[in-house]
């Protein structure tokens, strides 16, 4: 009787190409939370659901959670992939390359340290489960699996280290071939030292691309599509942070305030982060007894764009980014419509009521 054959025996081999190529990351790992932001250990799982998008990230206590920055494996896989079918190359999910190819090209050290940790993110990556709707060709129907199926040491005829071996997942795989799900990165995306800075970059580059126009994200909403443990009010702080410092390249940020109290991220392309600080205008007609909130930010240490106004609401094309209907896994949608909103001290909005249309009522 003839065994089985493994998957490994199924797929060619594709050995990783020398040189130096643009990163490419996957749309569906910019736009939803898959990955822990932190560098400890995460064992708590992520659970999101914004319309027909469901997305459930299970870790084991030995590993913990895949983190984003064992997401930049996944960047140099896609990367190779779209390099070499590009060039007429077969691919396949089963590849082969030394640390020292990965590493460099992630902008890691190449010491014997960094090789260590390099096999713990590629452990942590095969250990993470993932469960999701996302491109699922019948409704309710869920697809699970593995950042990396398996992972494994390669050695030479004599016996003497060879590299690595490792098989990405079909659905990621299937992803990285179709060109309208690929995204072209900037290489300073490696140089980015927080989790927060690098999951709002991959963010930005998805929704916000390089349309002049700009884009915009309410606080809350991005609260909840990073999947982040972090309570709001400490969230909030950290990308008013990020919005001072103007860490992401190619993209300059900004804090809008609406009169209603609504926090809101704005970002649009530009050559080069906006240092200096410049307050923003408020609207034509303002409502008597307005503060601060009239403004776009607070008087110091947040940077603007420079508009004269706040953006209108871009509803047609980025209808996600401007409601709250993004929901934990499991959270009752109609107990999100009943709660009234909440503001804090900072004028702040933690939750607002959702309207028949999905759409976040101000």
């Amino acid at each position: 009787m003839s065994k089985t054959p493994t998957e490994r025996g199924q797929l060619d081999l594709f050995h990783a190409l020398p040189g130096e190529f643009a990163p490419r990351d996957a749309q569906d790992l910019m736009a939803y939370p898959f990955f822990s932001l932190a560098k400890s250990r995460r064992i708590r799982p992520i659970e999101f659901a914004s319309g027909n998008v469901e997305i459930r990230v299970e870790a084991v206590s030995d590993h913990g959670m895949a983190t984003i920055w064992d997401a930049d494996i996944l960047i140099w896989a896609a990367s190779q992939i779209v390099e070499a079918r590009d060039a007429g190359l077969s691919t396949s999910r089963l590849m082969a390359a030394t640390p020292y190819q990965i590493l460099t090209f992630i902008g890691r050290g190449t010491s014997v340290r960094d090789y260590h940790r390099l096999k713990a993110a590629l452990d942590r990556l095969q250990s993470t489960t993932i469960c999701t709707s996302i491109r699922q060709p019948v409704e309710g129907r869920r697809h699970r699996f593995s950042w990396i199926n398996e992972w494994q040491e390669r050695s030479d005829a004599l016996g003497r280290p060879d590299g690595i071996e490792l098989i990405v997942p079909d659905w990621f795989y299937q992803a990285v071939l179709d060109d309208t799900l690929i995204l072209t990165i900037d290489p300073d995306y490696f140089d980015l030292t927080g989790g927060l800075d690098r999951w709002l970059y991959r963010l930005v580059r998805k929704h916000g691309g390089r349309q002049r126009a700009g884009w915009r994200f309410e606080f809350h909403h991005l609260h909840l599509k990073s999947g982040s443990l972090s309570p709001f009010k400490r969230f909030a702080f950290d990308l008013r942070e990020i919005i001072r410092r103007q860490p992401l390249p190619g993209y300059r940020l900004a804090l809008e305030i609406e009169p209603q109290g609504r926090h809101l991220l704005a970002f649009e392309p530009c050559g080069q982060p906006v240092n200096g600080l410049v307050l923003s205008g408020t609207y034509g007609i303002v409502p008597s007894g307005t503060g601060p909130s009239c403004y776009r930010e607070p008087e110091r240490a947040l940077t603007s764009s420079g508009s004269d106004r706040n953006r209108a609401l871009n509803l047609e094309s980025n209808k996600e980014s401007n409601s709250c209907s993004t929901r934990h896994a499991g959270e009752n949608p109609n107990l999100a419509r009943s709660r009234p909103p909440k503001t804090g001290r900072d004028g702040s909005t933690q939750d607002l009521p959702i309207g028949p249309t999905g759409e976040a009522k101000p």
